[in-house]
């Protein structure tokens, strides 16, 4: 079985996979957001669009970026494709935004956490940060993670490298990229 690994999407190929993906989940499987889910701080030039990917396949996505200039930073459109939800997908992917979150000088992360997941982020040191709130017309769990906990977290999880790379190209796209198209 290939390691899941991690990276930012910069590439246009690797954006495109990050959005793709958001979509998949946010708009057409849980029609939590109609048409779209890209916003303004798609367009900041300092929002982080993170990718995880197995072998050759995109398989989920999160989003992080500074909301001030006292170390607090923001992760959202935390989406994992189905099939992989089951797995460490969304342990990597929340474990690689803290650390990048921290790695920038940043103190604490928020979220606002669907009430399905609040236990999965309790598990990997998230706190109830007040009561659910609606967001997006549902209800969310605000939850805030202490960013000094992160380097702790995350250490046993880089690579011996630390530079991550995409997934190998392959002569035809895999079903996964296909489907979405």
């Amino acid at each position: 079985m290939d390691r899941i690994e991690c990276w930012r999407a910069v590439s246009p190929e690797a954006r495109s996979w990050h959005m793709r993906i958001r979509h998949r989940v946010f708009v057409e499987e849980q029609r939590v957001i109609p048409l779209t889910d890209v916003d303004d701080w798609d367009a900041d030039p300092d929002t982080i669009h993170v990718v995880a990917g197995r072998g050759s396949e995109a398989i989920g996505t999160v989003r992080l970026y500074r909301t001030d200039d006292a170390g607090r930073w923001k992760g959202d459109r935390l989406a994992v494709l189905p099939g992989y939800r089951a797995g460490i997908v969304g342990i990597r992917l929340v474990r690689f935004a803290v650390s990048t979150a921290a790695d920038a000088g940043g103190d604490v992360m928020d979220a606002f956490v669907q009430l399905q997941n609040v236990v999965f982020f309790e598990r990997i040191g998230w706190e109830h940060n007040g009561p659910p709130v609606l967001y997006y017309g549902l209800p969310h769990q605000p939850m805030i993670f202490r960013l000094a906990e992160a380097r702790r977290l995350v250490e046993a999880d880089i690579p011996e490298d630390a530079h991550l790379r995409l997934p190998a190209a392959r002569d035809t796209p895999s079903a996964l990229l296909v489907s979405m198209s």
